[in-house]
């Protein structure tokens, strides 16, 4: 089993981690609080959601009573955008997303174009279009290369679940014959790699909080980094009887974790 005390990142998804739809969850105060105090450890919120940039977060969480600087979190999104300033820097990108992801692409300079692009990007667009999807088939047909920024079927709301870019991926697929060739976020390693590349940490430093066990645990496997889960959103522990995929550790919550710190440090 991997050890805690070499962990100095803990990555946490948010919905179901650290709140529910707009209700903090019981312990998330208690592991900010922890991880203040702590010398050595720090934390980075991390999800798969594309659609919103990281300013939306902070004002959520500003709500529940948390100031967080903007480095604090990390979407899909800007790691698509480290991705691509790494491997196609200058390249012209045609960016299917919302109007934050594409101020967010722009304010990190990325050159995006309607016509004749380098790359074709497929970000979570709650504003999607026919046309949109037309162009982007067009763009993907012509071996461009693909880039998805995750791939979620769903996204998790209050009271259900809304459609997530899994649903469009499927429809590109079916008219063009490719799948991306590239997908960034969890559960694949490319997201942790951005969050390595940005902080300058090695992946062994890492660890993956989160409750789902096919987003959250399965990029701690797939990345080679630590994961934890915790019991306060969709898994339940009877869920891990027959999954293929088992966290490195398990917890009731947040604060549960906290107090292990807290136990390593004296």
């Amino acid at each position: 089993m991997k050890d805690l005390n070499h962990i100095k990142l803990f990555l946490l998804d948010m919905d179901g981690t650290f709140y529910l739809g707009d209700q903090l969850l019981e312990g998330s105060k208690q592991f900010v609080d922890t991880i203040a105090q702590l010398k050595g450890r720090d934390f980075l919120f991390l999800t798969n959601n594309s659609s919103k940039n990281s300013y939306h977060y902070l004002e959520k969480l500003e709500k529940m009573g948390f100031l967080f600087p903007p480095e604090k979190i990390m979407t899909s999104g800007e790691a698509t955008i480290h991705y691509l300033q790494k491997q196609y820097p200058n390249q012209k990108v045609y960016l299917v997303g919302t109007d934050s992801l594409k101020q967010e692409f722009l304010q990190s300079n990325i050159l995006l174009t309607e016509y004749d692009p380098d790359i074709a990007v497929l970000g979570f667009d709650t504003s999607l279009t026919y046309e949109k999807l037309w162009k982007l088939c067009d763009f993907v047909r012509t071996a461009k290369p693909f880039v998805a920024t995750h791939p979620d079927l769903n996204c998790p709301i209050e009271g259900g679940y809304m459609p997530d870019i899994g649903g469009v991926i499927a429809f590109v697929e079916a008219c063009t014959n490719r799948k991306p060739d590239v997908v960034i976020g969890k559960p694949n390693r490319s997201i942790i790699q951005a969050v390595s590349n940005k902080l300058q940490i090695p992946f062994d430093e890492i660890a993956m909080v989160g409750d789902r066990l096919y987003t959250d645990i399965a990029v701690g496997i797939n990345a080679n980094i630590t994961s934890i889960l915790v019991l306060t959103g969709e898994t339940s522990l009877s869920d891990l009887e027959n999954s293929q995929i088992q966290p490195d550790y398990i917890f009731k919550n947040l604060g549960e974790l906290a107090e292990k710190l807290k136990f390593l440090e004296d």
